[in-house]
């Protein structure tokens, strides 16, 4: 299974596991007299979009580099990513603007059975993150990354629900908004990790240098071709799941073109074999002095 299908199935799985989430916080919510619950399954109901448009975005970013399109189309993931920002601080935002309605309503203490269906949708939630996040540095996908950190979010805003539905029953009357306390409190941290999912997203799209450890590879893997005598400027930009490079190499100033050629096609060869990330190689061959 490629990056591309293993990424697909991966939305796949967070799609499902949202909606059947969502379903669950509003009911457990509704009859369970808890504001964090349903605020809880706002979140999930965005979720439930943004995952859907992270497989828009991986479907896209499949298509063959055509004419337009020379390095193909995966520069629609950090595009993606910033969409799925874009729902996270909406969903911060809904419920940080329910959580202020909510404590200024005076209402029922939340139902403790509550605690139950939140102590297990943090923990499926915590498994959803460490899956998505690990399939996410498989692929070298910033979309994906950006969606486990909705599960990780989810699961954040989950654990204030309980803190604060813990202390709404323990201390009794008076403390009936404490889990709308949580709430608010959980959507400011959502929008922290928005900054977070959208600073290298960011980044790929303006093409920056982030890549210092895929360089030392590259230096070393070169260094194993005949006829390369080291390196000088190292480039890399990502798109969508590929690193794209441009590499200049030092080779001895008395071989002819053909064998100057040569060499860097094998070592093009070499790179892309035995990095399987890297997408186009551009060599630019430097005689030595």
């Amino acid at each position: 299974m490629n990056n591309e299908q293993t990424a697909i199935r991966t939305t796949y799985f967070s799609i499902i596991g949202n909606t059947v989430l969502a379903l669950i916080k509003g009911l457990a919510g509704f009859f369970g007299n808890s504001y964090a619950l349903i605020a809880d399954a706002i979140e999930s109901t965005t979720d439930i979009f943004a995952s859907f448009l992270v497989l828009l975005g991986f479907k896209y970013a499949k298509r063959p580099a055509d004419e337009n399109h020379p390095y193909g189309h995966g520069k629609i993931e950090p595009l993606i990513t910033f969409g799925v920002v874009a729902f996270l601080v909406v969903s911060a935002t809904i419920i940080a603007y329910e959580s202020i309605q909510n404590i200024q309503t005076p209402h029922k203490t939340p139902k403790s059975w509550t605690l139950i269906v939140l102590g297990l949708i943090i923990v499926w939630k915590e498994i959803s993150f460490q899956i998505v996040i690990k399939k996410s540095k498989q692929t070298n996908s910033s979309s994906l990354k950006a969606d486990a950190w909705h599960h990780r979010s989810d699961a954040i805003t989950s654990v204030m629900a309980f803190i604060g539905i813990t202390i709404a029953i323990i201390f009794g009357k008076g403390y009936e908004t404490a889990d709308d306390w949580a709430a608010l409190f959980a959507s400011a941290f959502i929008l922290y990790n928005s900054y977070l999912i959208l600073r290298p997203a960011l980044g790929e799209v303006m093409d920056e240098q982030l890549y210092d450890d895929l360089i030392i590879e590259i230096r070393e893997k070169s260094l194993e071709v005949q006829g390369v005598l080291g390196t000088e400027k190292c480039f890399i930009r990502k798109s969508g799941m590929k690193f794209h490079v441009d590499l200049h190499v030092i080779v001895n100033s008395e071989i002819t073109v053909k064998v100057g050629h040569d060499i860097s096609h094998n070592l093009k060869d070499h790179l892309r074999n035995n990095i399987p990330s890297l997408g186009h190689v551009l060599i630019h061959i430097e005689p030595n002095e």
